[in-house]
C-alpha cells in the first residue's frame, strides 16, 4: 500500500471530498486525522469509514480560523497518532450567495479569507514545525479551486482567497524544499458535494452548469481523491509548486463561453 503507516491530516473531512481523500488514504494504509467545523455525525461516518479500512483514526473539532486551535489540534494529533506526514488543506468556504463588492457584508468577506487562506497558513505552520522535529520530508496538498484561475464576479473574496492559496503553495514549495518537504495543490472545478447537490437536483441550474463544462458532468469526489492520493505517495515525490486542475475541462472552456 502506497501510504503504508503514514499519518495524514486531512481537514474538513466530515463529508465529499475531505471525506473521499480520508477513505481512500485509509485505503492505502494510512492512519488518518479527521477535523469538522460543525458537522460531528458527518466526521463520526469517515473515522468509521477509515476503521473499516483498517487503519486508525482521531477526529476532532477544529476551527481553522483559530491559530492557537490549530496548534492544539496538531499537538493532539501527534499525541494519537504521531507526528504527521501529510497534509490535506481542504476545510473551506464559500460565500454562500453572490454579493456585489459595492454591496460587501465585511464580516462574510472576512470569514471566507481567513478559512479559506489564513486557515490553510496556520495548518501549515503547525504542520511545518512537527515535520522540522521529525527531520523533514512529507506532503501539503492544498485544495484550492478554479476560482484560483477564473474571475469570481459577486464573489471577490473567495475567487481572492483561491488566488492566494495559490500563491501560498508556490512560495511554500520553494521556503520547504530544502526540508524535501513537497507542496502542491488540486483546483477542482464543480464537484458532486453537499455544497454542489441543489444545483445538481434542479434540473435548470444543472444544465446552466453542464453547458459550460466540456465533459458535461460534475466530477467525483473519489476522481479527486485519487489524484490526492498520487500526489501524497513517493510517485510524486519529483512534484512541487503546482496546481492542477481537475474540472473536466471548464478552465479550457470558459473564455469561449
Amino acid at each position: 500500500m502506497v501510504l503504508q503507516d503514514k499519518v495524514a491530516v486531512v481537514t474538513g473531512s466530515d463529508s465529499g471530498i475531505g471525506r473521499a481523500i480520508a477513505e481512500a488514504y485509509a485505503r492505502a494504509g494510512a492512519d488518518v486525522v479527521i477535523s469538522y467545523h460543525s458537522d460531528e455525525k458527518g466526521a463520526a461516518e469517515t473515522q468509521r469509514r477509515v476503521e473499516a479500512a483498517g487503519r486508525r483514526a482521531m477526529t476532532a473539532r477544529l476551527d481553522v480560523t483559530d491559530d492557537r486551535a490549530v496548534d492544539a489540534f496538531f499537538a493532539k494529533a501527534k499525541e494519537a497518532l504521531g507526528a504527521p506526514d501529510i497534509l490535506v488543506n481542504n476545510a473551506g468556504k464559500g460565500m454562500g450567495e453572490k454579493m456585489p463588492v459595492a454591496e460587501m457584508d465585511r464580516d462574510l468577506a472576512e470569514l471566507v479569507i481567513r478559512t479559506n487562506l489564513l486557515g490553510p497558513l496556520w495548518c501549515c505552520r503547525a504542520f511545518v514545525r512537527l515535520r522540522q522535529q521529525a527531520g523533514g520530508r512529507g506532503k501539503v496538498i492544498n485544495i484550492s479551486s478554479v476560482a484560483q484561475h477564473l474571475p469570481t464576479a459577486e464573489s471577490a473574496p473567495y475567487g481572492m482567497s483561491k488566488a492566494g492559496l495559490g500563491s501560498l503553495t508556490r512560495s511554500l514549495s520553494v521556503e520547504l524544499a530544502p526540508l524535501k518537504i513537497n507542496v502542491v495543490g488540486i483546483a477542482p472545478g464543480m464537484i458532486h458535494t453537499p455544497m454542489t447537490q441543489e444545483r445538481i437536483d434542479d434540473p435548470e441550474k444543472r444544465e446552466s452548469s453542464f453547458k459550460e463544462i466540456p465533459w458535461h458532468r460534475a466530477g467525483e469526489p473519489e476522481e479527486i481523491a485519487a489524484l490526492a492520493l498520487f500526489l501524497a505517495s513517493s510517485d510524486a515525490d519529483y512534484v512541487t509548486g503546482q496546481t492542477w486542475v481537475m474540472d473536466g475541462g471548464l478552465t479550457m472552456n470558459w473564455g469561449g463561453a
